[in-house]
């Protein structure tokens, strides 16, 4: 497995503002909803960004940083801020989910893509790994973060995936739902240690799957579980109506 290209993440000068590391966009031309989390179901276009500091086992965007399987030459292209603005103005739907990877890497180039966004009209969501604390410039009105911390059953080693300060800063800042991906009851309660340690809410619970019957039965065996818990739960649409199918 090779490891992703390393993404500086200060502040870049010049033309470097401008442009981001791009996988794929999709949501204008064949319309489709945001699959996961609180806004689940609600219309939205995707703005994926390639590279990631983690190599989940598990991950299923590996197209996005795992260049001994994936051509990063065919599976990235940079693109300017403007074009992307400009791209997601041309559709009348307001969400713009900004996705990976994981985005947060380029965020300083992130700032004027979400200012523009907002400019035009739209409200944003990051999916984000919540390794990498959010930039203040980025926690503003119209933006909310959904933050999947990445457990040991997910394939990556926890040393790695939890970063306390960085969740904890997504936590005050009130713009964050935690939406943890599990298949087993088990990983409950390992989520509940890191819920109540870095006071993580609100507290939404994913059944692991790329296939609509691993979904359901992911979902039929959480179910009571995280309902006794009182915390929500969501499914991933996009793989139960589109069969996990790549801009969709």
């Amino acid at each position: 497995m090779t490891t992703p290209e390393p993404i500086t993440v200060g502040t870049t000068t010049g033309d470097a503002e401008f442009w981001l590391i791009v996988a794929e966009c999709f949501g204008t031309e064949v319309p489709t909803f945001q699959g996961e989390g609180p806004s689940c179901g609600h219309p939205a276009l995707f703005i994926r960004l390639s590279r990631c500091n983690l190599t989940c086992t598990k991950c299923d965007t590996k197209y996005t940083w795992d260049w001994s399987r994936f051509d990063q030459r065919k599976e990235s292209t940079k693109r300017s801020v403007a074009d992307l603005v400009a791209w997601a103005a041309s559709s009348s739907v307001e969400l713009v989910v900004i996705s990976g990877g994981e985005p947060l890497i380029q965020q300083a180039r992130l700032v004027p893509l979400v200012r523009g966004l907002l400019a035009a009209g739209k409200r944003v969501e990051f999916e984000t790994n919540g390794t990498i604390a959010p930039a203040p410039e980025l926690v503003v009105d119209g933006v909310r973060f959904n933050v999947s911390p990445k457990l040991a059953s997910f394939g990556v080693k926890e040393a790695k995936s939890l970063v306390p300060a960085a969740l904890e800063a997504f936590a005050v800042s009130e713009q964050a739902a935690f939406k943890f991906v599990t298949s087993t009851v088990a990983d409950l309660d390992r989520i509940a240690e890191l819920v109540d340690t870095h006071r993580l809410d609100p507290v939404w619970v994913m059944p692991e799957g790329t296939t609509a019957e691993a979904i359901i039965a992911a979902t039929r065996v959480l179910a009571d579980a995280v309902a006794a818990r009182h915390w929500h739960f969501t499914t991933r649409l996009h793989v139960l109506a589109f069969a996990d199918v790549r801009g969709r």
